[in-house]
């Protein structure tokens, strides 16, 4: 029992694994409060109509929020290693835990921008004021006149309303104003509270050293700009040698003359090589010794990726 909760406790380092990480995920945030700002300016025209407001005013808030939500989803690269390593290995080599903070890893990305528009939105007050304007008591104003109703109520954020009820309005913009805001300061300090969380339980609960950990988010951006970098020098080599093929020649500026020279494309890595290093890895050992990615593990000669009698293995989500 000790062990598996010292194993499960191991994925507790999920979040804001590296500088990159906070870089991304405060420009991802920061283009978000532009859009919003962008969009209450340009689109954002409440209909002051009984039973609209509501509907407009959560739509302008949820609606976008979703859509930056998928967006956030269909970015991260978790989510198509999670994919693939479903239609291939399945999930059967991850614990409940893993399984568990992957999905947190994927779902926590994707939040950054539609919690921050949220957080705007509700700040900002408008969606708020509109969506509930018409739900406000009468009997809660002082000497409100009694031969108004929703219907007027729903008028305020248009400030189409007689002249004898502009104080109400501003009293009722005002209350809900500071309901919105109140709603948008929590949120952030909800936020703010779990990312510390989330914090301490990555520096407490991690298997690496900093040092470690830090070489090893430098090993894994290294690895992946050269492995952009060769497949894409490898991939125009092989189209300019079967064009040639074709054709009988092949048009080649002076640069990729060079590369051809330079680089002979013999032939293409078979399904095999490309399935073992696609797919989600968690960090691993075998023997005590480090494997930092699945073209690692494929290149030391690895076998599988359970736990093996043979291999010291620490799992580790990479983020």
């Amino acid at each position: 029992m000790a062990a598996l909760i010292a194993e499960n406790f191991r994925f507790l380092s999920l979040f804001f694994k590296s500088k990159d990480v906070m870089i991304f995920n405060g420009l991802v945030a920061l283009g978000t409060v532009g859009s919003e700002e962008l969009f209450s300016v340009v689109a954002f025209n409440c209909p002051c109509s009984p039973a609209r407001n509501y509907i407009y005013g959560l739509a302008a808030i949820g609606v976008p929020a979703l859509a930056l939500f998928l967006i956030g989803v269909i970015w991260n690269n978790h989510t198509w290693n999670l994919v693939a390593e479903c239609h291939k290995r399945g999930v059967k080599n991850f614990s409940a835990a893993a399984t568990f903070l992957l999905f947190g890893s994927i779902m926590g990305r994707a939040a950054v921008a539609p919690v921050t528009w949220s957080v705007i939105s509700l700040l900002r007050g408008e969606a708020y004021i509109c969506a509930l304007s018409e739900f406000v008591r009468p009997s809660s104003l002082d000497k409100f006149p009694a031969e108004y109703g929703p219907e007027v109520l729903a008028r305020f954020p248009c400030k189409d309303v007689p002249a004898n009820l502009t104080k109400f309005r501003d009293e009722v913009t005002r209350r809900l104003r500071y309901e919105s805001q109140l709603f948008g300061w929590l949120l952030i300090g909800i936020v703010a509270v779990l990312v510390f969380l989330t914090k301490c339980l990555k520096n407490c609960c991690s298997p690496l050293s900093y040092r470690q950990e830090a070489y090893w988010a430098q090993y894994r951006s290294n690895e992946d700009k050269l492995f952009r970098r060769t497949a894409e020098v490898h991939s125009r080599i092989l189209a300019a040698k079967n064009v040639k093929q074709f054709f009988g020649f092949v048009a080649l500026d002076k640069e990729e003359k060079e590369l051809v020279q330079e680089f002979p494309v013999e032939g293409v890595q078979p399904s095999p090589q490309w399935n073992a290093i696609t797919g989600v890895y968690i960090y691993r050992e075998n023997k005590g010794f480090p494997l930092y990615s699945r073209l690692h593990k494929w290149a030391k000669g690895v076998e599988g990726n359970g736990p093996s009698p043979e291999g010291n293995e620490m799992l580790f989500l990479a983020s």
